[in-house]
C-alpha cells in the first residue's frame, strides 16, 4: 500500500524526487527537497528496500522546482515534472548500450581484441555529437577486421545489465506495453539481451562475419542516427498510437530525436549534450526510476517475462 500524505493525486502535472536507496534516510533526504519548495503534500512511491526510491508530489510552482535543482543534483537527486495526461505508457522504446546494460559493447569488444585506445575515443565523440555517427561507426568497425569471431561471445558473457532493467519491462509488459530494444549496436548482442529482459522485439545492427573472423564492416542496411526515430514513428502507427503513449530513453546524441519525439522521453546518465536538450533526466536514480515517472509504486514492479 502507498504512503500518502494528504489528498489523492490525479489529473495534473506531478513533481517526482527520486534517488538510488542508498541508506535508510534516501526517503527522509526526498521529502527534505520536496518541503524546500512548499510541498508539505506528496506520496511516497517506494517500498523501503527498493533498490530506488521516490515520492510525488502535485506541481504547484514549476520555477521553484526547476531553481532547486542544481542542489538536488548535488545531493544526488533526481527532481522531474511529469504531465498526468496518459502517465502510464503503452509503448517503450529504450537504447541498449550504456542505458539497458552498463558500458558502451564496442569498446568492450575492443578492449578485448587489445585496442581500446583506437576505439574508445571515437565511441565518446560519436555519443556526444562531435562525429557523424554512421562515420564514426565505420571507422571504429574498420579497427576490428581480423579479430576471431569468438570475442562476441566473450562480450556477451561479460555484459551487465542496468539495476532496474528488468522491472521496468517486466512491469510495462505485465501492464500491456509494447517494448523494443533499439540500438546503434550489434543483434549478436542486442538479440540476447531482448531475450534475457523480455523485450517485444529488437532492432539493431549486423556485424560482419567471414570465415569466422569480424570483416571489420557492418552488413547493411545500416541503422543511422535517425533510425531510432523512424522505429518509434513506424511503432506509433503500428499500434495506433499517439507520441503522448510513447517512452523512450536513452544516453547518447543519436537518441536524440527519438526522445524529443515521444511523449516522455528520458535522458538515462546522458551525455552532456543530450541533459542540454532533453528536459528529463535520470542521473542519480536507477532505470527504476521510468516507471515512478510514471506513477507506479514500487509494490507494483514485477521482473516476470511474458509467457
Amino acid at each position: 500500500m502507498q504512503d500518502v500524505v494528504g489528498q489523492d493525486l490525479c489529473g495534473q502535472s506531478f513533481v517526482v524526487f527520486s534517488t538510488r536507496n542508498s541508506d535508510q534516510n534516501s526517503i527522509k533526504t526526498l521529502s527534505q527537497f520536496a518541503q524546500k519548495i512548499g510541498l508539505t503534500t506528496y506520496t511516497v512511491l517506494s517500498k523501503d528496500n527498493a533498490s530506488s526510491v521516490a515520492i510525488e508530489a502535485h506541481c504547484t510552482d514549476p520555477k521553484s522546482i526547476i531553481n532547486i535543482r542544481a542542489e538536488a543534483n548535488s545531493a544526488q537527486v533526481d527532481v522531474n515534472i511529469v504531465s498526468g495526461n496518459i502517465r502510464r505508457k503503452k509503448l517503450l522504446l529504450a537504447d541498449m548500450d550504456a542505458t539497458i546494460i552498463i558500458g558502451e559493447s564496442l569498446d568492450e569488444l575492443a578492449n578485448l581484441a587489445g585496442i581500446a585506445e583506437k576505439i574508445t575515443p571515437i565511441t565518446k565523440r560519436a555519443m556526444a555529437g562531435e562525429l557523424d555517427f554512421q562515420e564514426a561507426l565505420s571507422a571504429r568497425l574498420s579497427f576490428l577486421n581480423g579479430q576471431p569471431e569468438t570475442l562476441l561471445h566473450q562480450v556477451v558473457k561479460n555484459t551487465q545489465i542496468t539495476d532496474g532493467a528488468h522491472e521496468v519491462v517486466g512491469t510495462m509488459r505485465a501492464h500491456g506495453a509494447h517494448c523494443y530494444l533499439v540500438s546503434g549496436g550489434f543483434t549478436f548482442l542486442s538479440g540476447v539481451i531482448a531475450h534475457q529482459l523480455g523485450f517485444t522485439d529488437h532492432h539493431s545492427n549486423i556485424i560482419g562475419i567471414s570465415n569466422g573472423m569480424l570483416t571489420g564492416k557492418a552488413v547493411p542496411p545500416i541503422l543511422d542516427q535517425q533510425a531510432k526515430l523512424r522505429f518509434l514513428v513506424q511503432y506509433i502507427k503500428k499500434f495506433n498510437l499517439k507520441p503522448d503513449d510513447c517512452l523512450c530513453v536513452g544516453d547518447g546524441a543519436n537518441d536524440m530525436a527519438m526522445l524529443q519525439h515521444a511523449g516522455m522521453g528520458v535522458a538515462f546518465q546522458g551525455k552532456p549534450t543530450l541533459r542540454k536538450k532533453i528536459e528529463l533526466q535520470l542521473n542519480h536514480t536507477d532505470l527504476t526510476g521510468l516507471l515512478y515517472l510514471q506513477g507506479y509504486h514500487s509494490a507494483e514492479f514485477s521482473t516476470s517475462k511474458p509467457c
